[in-house]
């Protein structure tokens, strides 16, 4: 098995730093997420589908169809090999490509052969992929190829939604501490 390559540390730093800027790790399932899985797994015809996030060490599921696992690690993962290329990976039979062929995941359960993950981007750092996997060597068109990286950007944009609502309760966190506090000093002057 060939390891996925390495970014540059800073990068990489950076990377993880945005990926926990959303605090999406180790969060609880979200119909959101859980629709883009069940619909990568419609489009593209597959008996498995996941939204991968990989930190240092582990890919972790924020959503998975099929798998039954929640994380895997990052040294065993196909995503991985998405960060610093920030294309769409395809493997059509992992038997054969060198990169993947003595893989634990290939060799063993889940028994993978297809692998097709899409980056899911921000600011230019790959987080993650949306992916499609089977126990069977395929191919995908290119509707579906498309269609998988038009999931992934909507994972994308999920992000962006989560983000918001974490800034909007900070902040009215903060504006209720604020009435607190004045209210406290307005007691005290009375």
């Amino acid at each position: 098995m060939l390891p996925a390559e390495e970014p540059q540390l800073d990068q990489e730093l950076a990377r993880l730093e945005k990926l926990r800027s959303f605090a999406v790790l180790d969060s609880l399932p979200e119909q959101g997420y859980e629709d883009v899985t069940a619909l990568a797994s419609f489009i593209c015809g597959t008996p498995i589908s996941l939204i991968s996030f990989v930190d240092e060490q582990r890919q972790w599921f924020k959503s998975e169809v099929g798998l039954g696992a929640r994380e895997t690690p990052r040294t065993q993962s196909f995503c991985a090999n998405t960060i610093s290329t920030r294309e769409t990976l395809v493997v059509e039979d992992a038997r054969t490509d060198p990169r993947f062929r003595d893989n634990p995941l290939v060799l063993g359960n889940p028994n993978i052969r297809f692998y097709a993950g899409a980056p899911i981007v921000q600011d230019g750092y790959v987080l993650g992929t949306v992916c499609v996997i089977d126990t069977v060597p395929r191919t995908l068109s290119l509707k579906q190829l498309a269609a998988l990286e038009s999931l992934a950007r909507q994972v994308s944009m999920l992000l962006d939604q989560r983000k918001a609502l974490m800034d909007a309760q900070h902040e009215a966190k903060r504006l209720a501490d604020m009435k607190e506090d004045l209210f406290q000093i307005r007691s005290a002057a009375l």
